[in-house]
């Protein structure tokens, strides 16, 4: 998607602009941008809107890579970030952003639109691990695995393949619920 085609408040046009042309059907929202109607709402659209909160060397994860995926209709009320590259840095997240510091294998992300995002699988994993003790990792959890009933049964084999990793058991209960 071209970047010209998002636009963000304060850029271009003003938050009542925005607003106005929203209202009158020349543009809709896409998490935190606006763009016209007739183009697709796709993966690299939802991860173009998250432009302004993306952090170079993190992947979009967690609820922000199940809502890039095609989960749900509106953006998580918090992202979260996960880093990609094998040099910790000082970074400061953007408010509403949870950083993860654990660093993501190359196999379990992809790029989408010019910016990673955790794979389904991991992303299911992921929220599965956090289900337990996150009520709205847990609702992405569900959403996402009823859009995609055929990654649970590899969710669930990748969880048990884990000889140790904490939460393991509230995981597998959460993935088999669903």
């Amino acid at each position: 998607m071209h970047p010209s085609l998002l636009f963000f408040p304060g850029a271009l046009l003003s938050q009542p602009e925005l607003n106005s042309a929203r209202l009158d059907g020349l543009l809709f929202e896409v998490g935190d941008g606006y763009m016209p109607p007739d183009l697709p709402e796709d993966a690299a659209a939802r991860v173009a809107s998250l432009k302004p909160i993306l952090v170079p060397g993190y992947a979009a994860s967690g609820p922000t890579a199940a809502w890039v995926h095609g989960t749900g209709n509106a953006p998580p009320a918090q992202h979260h970030l996960q880093r990609v590259i094998a040099r910790r840095q000082r970074v400061h997240a953007p408010p509403g952003v949870v950083l993860h510091d654990v660093l993501l294998d190359t196999d379990d992300f992809e790029v989408v639109g010019g910016a990673p995002v955790t794979t389904v699988l991991r992303t299911l994993t992921d929220l599965a691990l956090a289900a337990s003790s996150d009520e709205a990792a847990a609702h992405w959890m569900r959403c996402l695995a009823d859009s995609r009933h055929d990654l649970v049964a590899r969710a669930i084999a990748r969880v048990e393949s884990r000889p140790r990793l904490p939460g393991k058991h509230a995981a597998l209960s959460a993935l088999r619920s669903v």
